[in-house]
């Protein structure tokens, strides 16, 4: 396992992390958790040591299962959370005020959820789930940030950058307090490279990618026929004509990927684990199959510069999740 320091601590984090929405159960159809504690121990035991979660992921299910996991293998991990806006609003809509999505008590009593959730004193890194950077120059969150942890509650503070909007937290980091972004970064969504990364390099701060397969249409795994189950959250992504428009892109992609990788769910971890700015990668990994491939894939290390500048022809904008 390869690690990286995060932010401007001398915290190693592995460059693999585990994306722990999925074993928390909403919006995922088909989570076990006799088998999330499996892939969990396994992944611990392959290095990884960051985790990523969050106060509604299950609302508080995701969490309690890695406060167990933690005790269990003895190992000191390096645990994330999020604090869900009070208006429970995703994205923060241009019009939210920061008095009704993270006013400084709701901050407080969130993180507060989340530490009994994870039967921990601290949390390594608190997130805000979404952000407006028209909040940057308020005072608010800044006090939260500086009480959490002058209480020894929180050691690194970050924001979850809402859905294909890399910028918007830039002014926030701006203030110093910010020690991570968490944002949409993957083949299609290239737009982390324009700005943010470069912000991230001058001033040390860390880059969490999240989505890296593009809620699986970078592991191939989605053709025009796929089905969901009932009540997944894919039914409503992959809408209309959209998994044809996805099976249509990543042929090409693996064909320009050629002999250099062995399969398009390879080639997608590779290209984000070949820029410097990226801390960790954090895929959703519920079966240890897809924990097995991930681990092998990010064996290998960076992509080609060549493939890599092949590979910016398939920035896609577009917005899925509307």
């Amino acid at each position: 396992m390869d690690y990286k320091t995060f932010a401007k601590s001398d915290e190693k984090i592995s460059r693999l992390g585990f994306g722990a929405w999925g074993v928390g159960k909403t919006m995922w159809i088909g989570a076990d958790d006799s088998e999330s504690r499996r892939v969990l121990q396994k992944a611990v035991n392959s290095g990884v040591n960051f985790f990523d979660s969050a106060l509604v992921y299950g609302m508080g299910h995701s969490e309690r299962l890695l406060g167990e996991l933690e005790k269990e293998t003895g190992q000191d991990l390096f645990i994330t959370s999020k604090i869900p806006p009070k208006n429970y609003k995703w994205p923060a809509p241009d019009d939210a005020t920061l008095e009704e999505s993270f006013p400084k008590n709701h901050i407080i009593l969130s993180t507060e959820r989340s530490l009994r959730n994870l039967d921990r004193d601290y949390i390594d890194l608190q997130q805000f789930h979404v952000w407006n950077d028209k909040w940057a120059d308020h005072d608010e969150w800044k006090e939260a940030i500086y009480q959490l942890k002058k209480d020894g509650k929180v050691r690194f503070f970050g924001i979850s950058i809402n859905d294909h909007q890399p910028e918007n937290g830039i002014e926030a980091g701006k203030t110093g307090l910010i020690d991570s972004y968490q944002v949409i970064f993957n083949i299609f969504d290239q737009s982390p490279t324009d700005e943010l990364l470069p912000f991230c390099q001058e001033n040390q701060i860390s880059v969490i990618a999240r989505v890296p397969f593009d809620e699986g249409a970078l592991t191939g795994s989605i053709k025009p026929d796929t089905t969901f189950p009932e009540g997944d959250f894919r039914n409503q992504y992959f809408r209309g004509d959209r998994k044809e428009q996805v099976w249509e892109r990543v042929q090409k992609i693996q064909d320009a990927a050629g002999f250099e990788t062995g399969s398009l769910a390879e080639t997608a971890l590779r290209y984000l684990l070949s820029f410097e700015a990226v801390t960790s990668v954090i895929p959703g990994m519920r079966k240890e199959k897809n924990l097995l491939s991930n681990l092998k894939s990010t064996e290998n290390g960076s992509l080609s510069d060549g493939l890599l500048d092949k590979l910016k022809e398939f920035r896609w904008i577009r917005d899925f999740y509307s």
